[in-house]
């Protein structure tokens, strides 16, 4: 390659923070900053196309999605789920709310030298159980041993390949004015049974994570409500606040949710406000946010609510025209609040 293309070819570096902190993992503006202006530069070059959770491409005249994630929870297991099922489901709900259904993955396993086999057994079998239930195959995959003290036991990395789904294009810049925002059920369970399982958090509470595929339940929604589907996103890192704030930026419009509508444990919420956290910073890994046309939104918010895990899915705001390119909560007590991304790394990681 000559100087010449190199430089059509690559956008300048914007990054100048002089070294990586915890922060640029979490997936609030930190990574954004990272990934917008270091990754994507080099990597995507002058590519103007809004960066997503998966990519749709044309093979051969073939239509195909791909997504890939690592995945460095502690602990390795918790109430609800374990590192080796959400490796899986984490990639299928990628690829879901891509509009698209996995077919297969092929995953990486990072072990740390004296992990336990018993250990490693059991999130094998996790992960095996977790593709039969959500109906993709394990192609494929690598092991790599490191030294002790330096994986936190394990981690693992997953890509998968899927199909897209018919009737329904997944596009930031088709939300419009009016178009209702939909969530799947309540957030911030993940976050905080990982916390109460670490013994960071002293409080009594029968929580577990929300871990599982959302696929059965956005095929249920493109089913009824396919044509009016704007966009879709699980709000894991960061939360359902840092996925609106991308959509709010990537479509020039406003977010406004509606606090009493959307919905909270009281376990979470109480365990936020001991901690001075948002809900809609907490990562989740079993839900996902929705946006479709008012004309379809009756049908959606039935076909969810139908759909087994489905039953406590909300419309929890609109797309207005203002304020534009931000997320505006409109409280319980009547006032409003602009919410923004995530900021710094308030939690543990816990995906």
């Amino acid at each position: 390659m000559t100087a010449e293309v190199a430089s059509d070819r690559f956008s300048p570096v914007r990054f100048r923070e002089a070294q990586i902190e915890m922060a640029h993992g979490a997936g609030g503006k930190a990574s954004r900053r990272l990934i917008e202006g270091l990754f994507a530069p080099l990597l995507f070059g002058t590519s103007s196309e809004p960066l997503g959770d998966a990519a749709h491409l044309e093979i051969n005249g073939a239509r195909v999605a791909i997504t890939t994630d690592s995945f460095v929870v502690k602990p390795l297991s918790f109430p609800g789920g374990s590192i080796g099922e959400l490796a899986v489901n984490g990639t299928v709900n990628d690829l879901a709310v891509s509009g698209a259904k996995a077919e297969a993955l092929v995953c990486t396993y990072v072990l740390e030298a004296g992990l336990p086999t018993a250990v490693l057994e059991a999130e094998v079998r996790a992960m095996a159980a977790a593709a039969l239930k959500a109906g993709v195959r394990i192609a494929g995959g690598d092991t790599k041993v490191v030294e002790h003290g330096k994986a936190d036991g394990m981690y693992i990395s997953t890509t998968g390949i899927g199909c897209p789904l018919r009737n329904v294009r997944i596009d930031a810049a088709s939300v419009q004015p009016g178009d209702k925002i939909f969530l799947s059920g309540p957030i911030g369970d993940p976050g905080i049974t990982i916390l109460l399982a670490r013994g960071e958090l002293d409080l009594e509470a029968d929580l577990r994570s929300d871990t599982r595929s959302v696929l059965p339940l956005v095929e249920a929604l493109v089913r009824e409500a396919g044509p009016g589907i704007r966009w879709m996103r699980d709000p894991t890192r960061g939360g359902a606040a840092t996925s609106l704030n991308e959509l709010a930026r990537d479509c020039g419009l406003g977010m406004v949710l509606f606090e009493d509508q959307v919905p909270v444990r009281d376990t979470v919420r109480g365990a936020c406000e001991l901690l001075g956290l948002d809900p809609l910073h907490i990562a989740n890994e079993g839900q996902f946010l929705a946006v479709v046309s008012a004309e379809y939104s009756d049908a959606a918010l039935n076909a969810l609510r139908l759909a087994p895990g489905g039953e406590e899915a909300q419309i929890i705001g609109e797309v207005r025209e203002q304020p534009a390119g931000a997320v505006l909560e409109t409280t319980r007590y009547g006032g409003s609040r602009i919410v923004d991304m995530l900021v710094g790394d308030p939690l543990p990681r816990i995906c």
